[in-house]
């Protein structure tokens, strides 16, 4: 199990009213149709077996979403898309793979309640935050019911989100001025809220299970939230958490980690306005076998016949004088990045799948060099020889399926 960073994978789109300042500040999720945001988090975590050390890890968070429905009630309809990543290290320098998606769709009131099927995992921490239905002022707690859902299909086979419920406080500490974490640098008040509760929940073994199974389950949250009240929504939040389950027979697993996010609108790229301008921009500059189209994904930027060093993923000088005019491009799209490898037909299926991880990866690296994105904002992933735009069976269509894509996420 890994751990997801709770206000991650717990906030969706956030609105308050300000009331005067004797009255306090009214806190309400708000929901407009369509709108749609990333929420990007960083987990540093240590995960014990048994007491021992098993492995450290990196874990990128990353959620995209979009309110396709309000209702009477101003509850919001929310289509979230998951995807955790795991870092790697390439050359001393932490890469992030894009990693399996998952899609989530539910209903969230005004207070913070869900309403999820349970064919749904994410969000990990569910009715976090919790708004009480007055204004709040300085000082002031409240406490409100909420539960962690943990996907335990690999673990233990459970096919239905394992939920261990808690109580929740809250208190509404002071404001705060500071830069919003858009990339803006705009200065912004921030009412900052602690959310706190900890986790003991025994479960009963049912009778159907013949092996290993999670009976009880124990740990903490401590979190901070940044709460942007002319925005209506979370800024970005910190937390540091431990979660301990024991098994049915004797087994101990313990997470304990820190985590903290940025909560970002997103700015549609992939618009046939964008198409044009991009397009011209590569032609303006006089770069060749590149194309551009746009998909659900986003903008796409290709890279055709792409130069490496000979059977590796090492790029030709003149392949970096090409990226360094797409950088041009990007660095006025501030969407993160999605870099993909393709190869032709050649060699095994193992060793394309291999050569089209690396050069994706060179590709990202050397725009993290240009200081275009950081290493937490670009992400990579090789599809070997599985999606072809040529025939394989010319010189010119091999060329053409030889490419790295740069994709400007819209989702």
């Amino acid at each position: 199990m890994k751990r997801i960073s709770l206000f991650l994978l717990c906030l969706f789109f956030c609105g308050a009213h300000l009331y005067a300042e004797d009255e306090g500040i009214l806190l309400q999720f708000k929901y407009s149709k369509d709108d749609a945001y990333r929420i990007l988090s960083t987990v540093n975590e240590v995960v014990k077996v048994n007491g021992r050390v098993h492995h450290k890890a990196e874990i990128l968070n990353r959620i995209a979403v979009q309110v396709s429905n309000v209702d009477g009630k101003g509850r919001g309809f929310n289509e979230a898309t998951f995807m955790t990543s795991e870092s790697s290290v390439t050359n001393n320098a932490a890469r992030f793979v894009w990693g399996d998606e998952y899609e989530s769709k539910f209903w969230r009131d005004k207070s913070g309640i869900y309403e999820i099927p349970d064919k749904y995992f994410m969000p990990v921490v569910r009715d976090v935050p919790n708004f009480p239905d007055k204004p709040v002022k300085i000082g002031d707690s409240w406490t409100a019911s909420g539960h962690e859902a943990h996907d335990l299909r690999r673990s233990f086979a459970i096919e239905k989100p394992f939920k261990v419920p808690f109580a929740a406080t809250y208190k509404y500490e002071k404001d705060e001025k500071g830069l919003s974490s858009d990339g803006s640098n705009t200065e912004k008040t921030f009412q900052v809220i602690s959310v706190n509760y900890k986790l003991y929940f025994e479960n009963p073994i049912p009778a159907e299970v013949l092996s290993d199974y999670p009976v009880s389950t124990m740990g903490f949250s401590n979190q901070t939230l940044w709460w942007d009240n002319e925005k209506g929504q979370i800024d970005h939040y910190s937390e540091n958490f431990r979660i301990l389950i024991e098994t049915a027979l004797g087994n101990q697993l313990d997470f304990v980690g820190t985590a903290h996010a940025e909560v970002t609108d997103f700015k549609r790229t992939g618009t046939e306005e964008n198409l044009k301008l991009v397009q011209e921009k590569v032609e303006s500059l006089g770069l060749q076998n590149i194309s551009v189209t746009k998909s659900e994904k986003g903008l796409t930027i290709s890279l055709e016949n792409i130069q490496f060093k000979a059977d590796s993923a090492i790029l030709q000088e003149s392949e970096k004088i090409k990226i360094q005019g797409i950088a041009k491009i990007l660095s006025e799209y501030p969407n993160d990045l999605l870099v993909s490898g393709h190869t032709a037909l050649a060699g095994t299926e193992k060793e394309r799948q291999e050569l089209s991880e690396e050069r994706a990866d060179a590709v990202a690296q050397y725009l993290i060099k240009l200081g275009v994105r950081d290493q937490y904002h670009i992400f990579t992933q090789g599809f070997g020889a599985k999606v072809p735009i040529a025939p394989n069976n010319t010189e010119a269509g091999k060329a053409k399926n030889r490419r790295v894509e740069i994709t400007i996420l819209d989702k």
